[in-house]
């Protein structure tokens, strides 16, 4: 990442922004406040948490020790690709999540020291939001059914 929240991505595209032979990606980024609640016990829940909107994230990353706080518990293991190709192993489990006025049920990571707290694609897709990086806000869609 250079400055300016721009990506930059080796290949040539002809019609975008370029440094050399790199494309040059404007990112828009923005966060949000999470709360995770029991879903075992509603009354049980973490204060509100600054996450970064990441539709590139399967899954919610919200620091393990909170969510214990709130009596939410791992249910198993899951190995995750970083950025980087790197693989790590963290804890996951289940915790309803709400942020500007919508909610889900999602399966959470228990995020660990030194890593991001993040809103990911499953809990968006979960709220039946899409996300407007321009407003910097969530916009309701209409749910398709298959």
């Amino acid at each position: 990442m250079s400055g300016g929240g721009e990506r930059v991505i080796s290949g040539i595209i002809p019609y975008l922004p370029r440094q050399g032979n790199a494309v040059i990606f404007r990112m828009s980024i923005y966060r949000v406040n999470v709360v995770a609640r029991n879903p075992k016990n509603e009354d049980l829940a973490t204060e509100p948490l600054e996450a970064l909107v990441d539709t590139g994230s399967e899954l919610t990353w919200l620091p393990a020790d909170v969510l214990r706080g709130a009596g939410i518990t791992p249910r198993r293991k899951r190995i995750f690709a970083t950025a980087t190709q790197q693989r790590i192993e963290r804890e996951v489990g289940y915790a309803i999540l709400s942020a500007e006025g919508y909610a889900t049920i999602d399966e959470v990571v228990f995020a660990e020291s030194g890593d991001m707290t993040l809103l990911g694609v499953r809990t968006l897709e979960g709220f039946g939001v899409m996300v407007d990086n321009i407003g910097h806000r969530f916009v309701a869609t209409t749910t398709i059914v298959a």
